[in-house]
């Protein structure tokens, strides 16, 4: 498995040795003793989630505020997004920060948010199957949400027209307001 740490400290990309031929192909999608090695710790994750969007979907900036903060494992079987980890932790020498990574079924990559990002992700494909794990369980009253288009973060979305959003990102606070981490 191929390693890269992003400017984000903790966010890390992951790309699985892929082994194809005529047939097709075969990856490991996830080994925990390779996954702890890659991040340099372990992680135990209780939720497996899957979405299918059209292009042109943007769905986040989204994250859970402790006692449920939630560390993701994310991944595209299908299709191809452009992610998004904002990082919320105000100790961080990157607090503020983005970083975004395109994830597809054709690459295979993966990327780990550890606790402490917001998270979202536009959908580049005609449709998309994004896949994630998370280290803590949905909790709705720890849900926290954060405009895609805030202009403090200034993400530089790529451009597939007007995006698609839920009533509830539609209406994500400001970064400003945030509730961050500590």
């Amino acid at each position: 498995m191929k390693v890269t740490r992003t400017a984000i400290d903790g966010v890390v990309v992951l790309e699985p040795n892929v082994f194809g031929d005529a047939r097709g192909f075969f990856m490991e999608s996830f080994n925990q003793k390779v996954f702890d090695e890659a991040i340099g710790g372990h992680v135990e994750f209780v939720q497996d989630n899957h979405s299918r969007s059209r292009r042109g979907v943007l769905r986040g900036l989204h994250y859970q505020l402790p006692p449920h903060a939630q560390g993701k494992l994310v991944r595209v079987t299908h299709g191809a997004v452009f992610d998004v980890a904002v990082d919320l932790r105000r100790a961080s020498p990157t607090f503020g920060r983005w970083v975004g990574v395109e994830l597809s079924g054709e690459n295979h990559r993966q990327l780990w948010l550890p606790p402490g990002m917001a998270h979202g992700f536009l959908v580049l494909s005609e449709s998309a199957d994004f896949l994630y794990k998370t280290s803590d369980y949905y909790a709705p009253a720890a849900e926290a949400c954060i405009r895609w288009d805030d202009p403090r973060l200034a993400i530089e979305w790529p451009d597939v027209g007007a995006p698609a959003v839920s009533a509830k990102d539609a209406t994500g606070g400001a970064f400003a307001d945030a509730a961050l981490f500590d």
